[in-house]
């Protein structure tokens, strides 16, 4: 096998700070923001941490996809022969569209919310009794979306980490002599 080492680290760490950055927002940011000191405070500290985020997450998010791109050409001959890689590959990928739709869908969320840049907010998440109808209701898919692209981006981690064991010499002999006894 030819080293890839390039698209693997693109692929790895562009995932890594994908998950470990939504993740440290939503457990840290979002609740921390509430300390503020009064709810327009709480609405500025959640937003311009996530605005900060945000091209963070989307440089990490193209260096993901870009190593992803990478692996699939360094790694064809194996989707085509090895049995259990073609389908652990339509995995990721449906895994990958699911957690990009997810980041996309809070971004426009999060835009809605940050327009109000001194929104009253109890927390990141949470409004607060003077929080505009459309922006509250935004915080309440923020709510649930805030765990949904870390459990989505942790379940890709999982994936790729079962991706890795694939490419051990006793798998890849293994999967291939499946594919050819069957």
């Amino acid at each position: 096998m030819a080293r890839n080492t390039l698209s693997r680290s693109l692929h790895d760490v562009g995932l890594a700070a994908w998950f470990g950055g939504t993740l440290a927002n939503a457990i840290a940011l979002n609740s921390a923001a509430s300390e503020a000191g009064d709810p327009s405070g709480t609405g500025r500290v959640v937003n311009t941490g996530w605005n900060r985020w945000a091209p963070v997450n989307a440089v990490a998010i193209g260096a993901h996809i870009i190593g992803g791109i990478g692996q699939l050409g360094a790694n064809s001959d194996r989707i085509r022969t090895q049995r259990g890689v073609a389908g652990m590959v339509v995995a990721k990928a449906v895994l990958t569209a699911a957690a990009l739709g997810a980041t996309a869908y809070s971004r426009v969320l999060g835009k809605k919310v940050s327009q109000h840049h001194n929104v009253p907010a109890s927390s990141g998440t949470t409004p607060a009794a003077a929080t505009p109808d459309d922006v509250a209701k935004a915080q309440q898919q923020l709510a649930l979306l805030q765990w949904g692209v870390p459990a989505l981006t942790g379940a890709l981690e999982v994936i790729s980490s079962f991706a890795g064991e694939q490419q051990r010499f006793s798998e890849v002999h293994k999967g291939v002599m499946d594919r050819i006894l069957r």
